[in-house]
């Protein structure tokens, strides 16, 4: 593991959405490691076979995962969370906001848990028809699509009801990079000043915050990973570690 000395920028820590696991960033950890960044992508607990008990996993449990990796990380990192992980990895920069060089939110937002307190289910499958009907596809290959719907995993019930506590104002202070890929930055920041959602609920707490549109899927690691990469890229440069 390199040394903080030697490092030129902020190790950078990849965490996937819903039904998601690490392998979902293969191809935009492989372009920031060829760049010279140290990168680490997680999956998060219950998410990592179809076959796994998930009735005892909790929102918590995702927090502590997040959480864990930012600890391991050799130097404060940037920590860049896509779609439902907005929830959890803010949960995560409350915890810890002096390890997190930035946060960089992935067609996603700091989100406010729970996500959905009436969810009864042990667990969320996906439904493709739900996502077709929901959700920007622009620019997946159908092969994209189909190892989409092969690998999906059914997200633990607990994660999608419950909630933590949020109360280190430090969060708050954060530089964040939300990256609106489905929806516009103008949207984004519309919704969230109207009536805004719990995924939308953290926006006007953010007083560091930098907005940047790449029109593209709900998943640019697949349908622009160059380009999010760069993105995530630059802002673990400009956050390099200090000492």
């Amino acid at each position: 593991m390199a040394e903080n000395r030697e490092m030129t920028s902020a190790p950078i820590i990849l965490v996937p959405g819903f039904w998601l696991g690490a392998w979902a960033w293969d191809v935009v950890a492989d372009l920031l490691r060829a760049d010279g960044h140290e990168v680490t992508a997680i999956t998060l607990p219950g998410l990592n076979s179809v076959d796994t008990d998930r009735s005892g996993i909790t929102f918590a449990d995702h927090v502590d995962a997040i959480v864990e990796a930012v600890e391991a990380a050799p130097a404060p990192a940037v920590l860049a969370v896509h779609s439902a992980t907005g929830f959890s990895g803010y949960a995560a920069s409350d915890r810890l906001p002096d390890q997190i060089a930035a946060m960089v939110y992935v067609d996603t937002a700091p989100g406010i848990a729970p996500l959905d307190p009436d969810f009864k289910g042990v667990e969320k499958p996906m439904v493709w028809e739900e996502i077709e009907a929901e959700e920007n596809l622009d620019g997946l290959s159908e092969e994209q699509k189909e190892t989409f719907r092969k690998r999906a995993v059914p997200v633990p019930g607990g994660v999608m009801r419950e909630s933590v506590q949020l109360s280190n104002d430090a969060r708050r202070d954060i530089p964040s990079t939300l990256i609106c890929t489905a929806f516009t930055a103008e949207q984004y920041q519309t919704y969230a000043k109207e009536n805004p959602p719990s995924f939308l609920a953290g926006i006007p707490e953010l007083r560091n915050a930098t907005w940047v549109d790449l029109p593209t899927s709900h998943w640019p690691m697949w349908s622009k990973p160059r380009e999010l990469a760069k993105i995530i890229g630059d802002v673990a440069k400009a956050h390099p570690p200090k000492g």
